[in-house]
């Protein structure tokens, strides 16, 4: 495994990250198609064995059944050394006022929360999970400071948000001295583009690394348009973000993979990789294949005739994912 460093911080992470809303009780948050522990088990030894050292969860998942059992599973099989570590807090963790969002209440006490239920003192990467729209931002950014000067992250990062309220937090943490955020995790793959415009070029002008998410847009890039899975059946939030029109270009992808031989995940992951401000998709994996398909994808490089074939489809549209 050939490591790189996210964003222009000195942090040495593998080029595939693990997508751990994948794992947690089932039926728990609304996601039935996680994997308990036992069936999760496998998939973070496998990830470890092929170098694998970055993973990503959140409070949220699976009412943070996520964070318990990615927790166990890693100190069961590697050291806390080892591991890049990244979770996120926004979400509501408890009904009633401060069960949610991005206040100084809500950060402090839910990164306790995470620690504990990951079973670690720390975390590598503490990311703000969309836009806290009813917070001052100086506040949220003011506690991420603290968080980190408290010794319980190394880094901080933000996920799904306009290319505006970007920039305005890294200014306003710029003018205080406080901790800069040093990740983007968005939505970005062959069937919405639409981060290109503005949020990419920022992340390279600012040395911000991008980690995108749902980087085979919830499996529909790796499968026939017209196929299900168990998740897709039941993914509600999944079923707004993409459109019939988008089967051209997953068809696209499964005509380059067909000519050379490998599976469409291999192609749409390695389309990803391209960008040069992409440090490391998101990958979610409920198969050993899927596995197998991340790690394949990191050698595959696309010409640009390929390239070309699979982008030509694409249409403009509205963003998606985080409003």
């Amino acid at each position: 495994m050939d490591y790189v460093k996210l964003g222009s911080t000195g942090l040495d992470v593998s080029p595939i990250c693990v997508g751990c809303m994948s794992f947690g009780v089932p039926g728990r948050g609304g996601h039935p198609w996680s994997l308990d522990e036992e069936e999760a088990r496998p998939l973070i030894r496998g990830a470890l064995e092929a170098g694998i050292n970055f993973f990503d969860t959140a409070n949220v998942y699976s009412d943070g059944t996520s964070e318990e059992i990615t927790g166990r599973l890693l100190w069961e099989h590697a050291r806390r050394d080892e591991i890049v570590l990244a979770t996120k807090v926004h979400g509501r963790m408890h009904k009633g006022p401060n069960g949610a969002g991005l206040s100084r209440k809500a950060i402090m006490s839910e990164i306790d929360n995470s620690l504990r239920r990951l079973g670690t003192d720390y975390v590598d990467l503490y990311q703000i999970h969309r836009w806290d729209h009813h917070t001052p931002i100086e506040e949220t950014l003011e506690a991420l400071h603290d968080v980190v000067k408290a010794g319980k992250a190394r880094y901080i990062g933000a996920s799904s948000m306009y290319a505006w309220q970007f920039s305005k937090a890294l200014y306003t943490s710029a003018q205080h001295g406080w901790t800069r955020f040093s990740t983007m995790q968005n939505h970005y793959n062959l069937l919405h583009r639409e981060e290109e415009r503005e949020m990419l070029p920022l992340c390279a002008d600012q040395g911000i690394g991008v980690i995108p998410w749902s980087p085979l847009a919830r499996g529909r890039l790796a499968r026939d348009w017209d196929a299900t899975s168990a998740r897709s059946e039941t993914d509600e939030f999944g079923k707004s973000l993409y459109q019939e029109g988008d089967r051209k270009i997953v068809e696209a992808v499964a005509q380059v993979a067909s000519s050379r031989g490998v599976a469409a995940a291999h192609v749409a992951l390695a389309w990803v990789l391209r960008h040069p401000s992409v440090a490391a998709p998101i990958v979610g994996m409920t198969k050993a294949s899927h596995l197998d398909d991340a790690v394949a994808a990191l050698t595959l490089s696309l010409s640009d005739d390929e390239v070309a074939r699979i982008e030509e489809h694409y249409t403009p549209r509205s963003i998606v994912g985080f409003r």
